[in-house]
């Protein structure tokens, strides 16, 4: 079974990060310039402090009718997400998003933050499992005809 750290190695391990007191306006911004789903926030020591998606938007923001260029992204994010570590396999990091209902887990290595993974990271990382997989079974079975 594939792990996290697999994942890193395909999608490389650059995470963008912000401050607790960006606004919330200007975390979508830098979301949207990037092509991403969700930005890791961190204190100004550089220490993990959550992460906020775009979910945390509509839910927090939208439609609690707070103003997204005045609210700070430390009120509305995700503090205490399950974590998992490089070692971990994708069928655990699967069962602990959907037990949590979260599209999103950071991962720590020796206690530290390391990297964020999305559903669709593992969609990804299953789907090129699969299709080494059948790579390797086509290629036997032309080599013994």
């Amino acid at each position: 079974m594939r792990t996290v750290a697999q994942i890193f190695q395909r999608k490389g391990h650059y995470n963008i990060t912000i401050t607790p007191d960006v606004t919330v306006l200007e975390a979508l911004k830098i979301m949207a310039q990037k092509n991403i789903g969700s930005v890791i926030i961190k204190d100004h020591n550089g220490k993990y402090c959550g992460l906020m998606t775009e979910r945390d938007y509509a839910r927090k923001v939208i439609l609690m009718g707070k103003s997204s260029s005045e609210t700070p992204v430390g009120e509305i994010m995700l503090e205490y997400l399950p974590q998992v570590t490089p070692e971990s396999r994708l069928d655990e990091c699967m069962t602990i998003m959907t037990a949590h209902n979260i599209r999103y887990l950071p991962v720590f290595k020796d206690n530290e933050f390391y990297g964020v993974i999305s559903v669709l990271d593992i969609v990804k990382e299953t789907i090129l499992a699969q299709q080494e997989t059948i790579d390797h079974l086509e290629n036997y079975i032309h080599s013994t005809m």
